[in-house]
Parts: structure tokens; sequence; C-alpha cells
């Protein structure tokens, strides 16, 4: 299931550079001070460079190696007019990606909560140490 899903997304991505080649993409940079998670794939601290590739999907590269993950999102229904920042909900020592606004660059998306971030969220209910972080976008 995994496989037939990361082709159907891999294939929708294609068909939106496709579609949008000769569209100017705006590109997000941002420093992660922290590991996180972003559609259950654990991402490592660093620079990364968020970059749409259609309405719905994002490309988040991590720029001090090689690590990349697309994502399907959801526009959002806030905005950040003073700078770009991404939002993280916080589980006990784990970190997952959910929203970025930046109006500048015109990316204004939540990300939808993954299987992993849902589970973790029910074992920390109980414990009270969930929050949300916030990291400055540029």
């Amino acid at each position: 299931m995994k496989r037939i899903t990361a082709i159907a997304l891999l294939a929708i991505a294609n068909f939106a550079m496709a579609g949008t080649s000769f569209a100017q993409s705006e590109t997000v940079q941002v420093k992660v001070p922290f590991d996180f998670t972003v559609s259950d794939q654990l991402l490592p601290s660093g620079t990364y460079s968020i970059k749409t590739v259609s309405p719905a999907i994002l490309d988040i590269k991590n720029r001090d190696n090689s690590v990349a993950v697309l994502v399907v999102v959801n526009q959002a229904g806030t905005t950040s007019p003073h700078g770009g920042k991404l939002r993280f909900h916080k589980y006990g020592d784990q970190y997952f990606l959910s929203e970025i606004l930046c109006d500048r660059e015109g990316v204004n998306v939540t990300l939808p909560r993954s299987r992993i971030e849902t589970r973790v969220r029910r074992q920390q209910a109980t414990l009270k140490t969930s929050g949300e972080t916030f990291v400055a976008a540029r």
C-alpha cells in the first residue's frame, strides 16, 4: 500500500511540474534546530528549502545532506504577514511539522497529521507534554 501511495504521489508531482514548468515557484528557506517528522518520515535538523511543486504538493529538501520528501498539503486559512514561520506540534521530545505560513513566498499550507503523529499524540495525551513550537523562515 505504501508503494502504491508513493508512486501515486510521484506521478502527481510529475504531472504538476510539467504543467507548471514555466511558472515561478517560490522557495522558503529555514534552519530547523531539531529532528522532526513529515509524512511519517523522520528528517534531521539542518537547513531546509521548501518549494511549491503544485498548490497541493511541497518538496522539502535538507540542504546539508541529501534528504528530501514530497508532501501533500492543504491551503491554510491563516497567514503570517510579519515574516514566515513553520509551526510544529511537539509531543514529548518529538516534533511534527504541521503548518508553513509565509505570505511573502505565497506558501500558506497545513500538513495533515501522519499516522505516527496520531499514535504519539494518543500516547502523550495523558502526560500533557504536548505543545507547539515555531521556527522563523526566510
